[in-house]
């Protein structure tokens, strides 16, 4: 069976109604992104950075996944597929895909401020000042922020070096070091590139580049390239 890494971003969630920080202009909503996901941030203004992953939780559970989602998941009765996401959303995983690496992390979790192991399942929607972790610390959101060290791109780099097909969708290519992983796919790796845009970059590999949203590109590629 041959073996797909599929490295998705925010453009194949925006179909679902999530909005994309490249298309807001540097800001998220209205916050200035570095007030908001950094670690100074945190240490600065806690109860603001709670309250704006509050509201992208919100916005998560009220989602659906999209058919691009679903597409993605499907690709697991015909392949061994491992999805690797930018997107700190849960969608892949309501859509069905079941090998998920979150490298930005979950939205869905939270983690301790005093010992980063002890992740947690967010129960609703609030994480809120005050809320502990069993060591009596307040918990923060499990999200990689900027400057922090992305812990699964480790693992990331096996999973694209052992694919035989990678398909990249609805990223920029133009966040590190997740748009790095593109250089670590064999040479002879069939490389699919879904997105509308032109990118600001040049592939060093042969890659197709499928000009569609998320949704319609994953149609294409399902049928006209692999064949289901």
């Amino acid at each position: 069976m041959k073996k797909i890494a599929v490295l998705s971003g925010a453009g194949i969630s925006a179909e679902s109604g999530i909005s994309t920080f490249r298309d807001a202009g540097g800001l998220w909503e209205g916050y200035d992104i570095m007030e908001v996901a950094s670690i100074s941030g945190w240490e600065k203004n806690p109860a603001l950075v709670l309250e704006f992953y509050n509201m992208r939780r919100l916005n998560m559970i009220e989602a659906e996944p999209n058919k691009a989602h679903f597409l993605v998941a499907n690709l697991q009765h015909y392949f061994d597929v491992t999805v690797i996401t930018q997107n700190v959303d849960n969608l892949h995983e309501r859509a069905g895909s079941e090998n998920i690496i979150h490298l930005h992390g979950e939205l869905s979790k939270s983690r301790s401020t005093a010992n980063p192991d002890l992740v947690y399942e967010i129960k609703g929607s609030q994480l809120n000042i005050g809320d502990y972790c069993e060591l009596g610390s307040q918990l923060r959101p499990h999200i990689v922020w900027f400057g922090e060290q992305v812990d699964l791109f480790t693992d990331s780099i096996n999973q694209v070096q052992d694919a035989d097909i990678l398909i990249i969708i609805g990223t920029s290519m133009v966040v590190y070091p997740a748009a790095s992983l593109l250089h670590y796919a064999k040479q002879n790796t069939e490389i699919y590139y879904i997105d509308p845009n032109i990118p600001d970059f040049k592939f060093d590999k042969k890659v197709i580049h499928i000009k569609e949203n998320a949704t319609l590109g994953m149609e294409i590629l399902t049928t006209k390239y692999l064949n289901i």
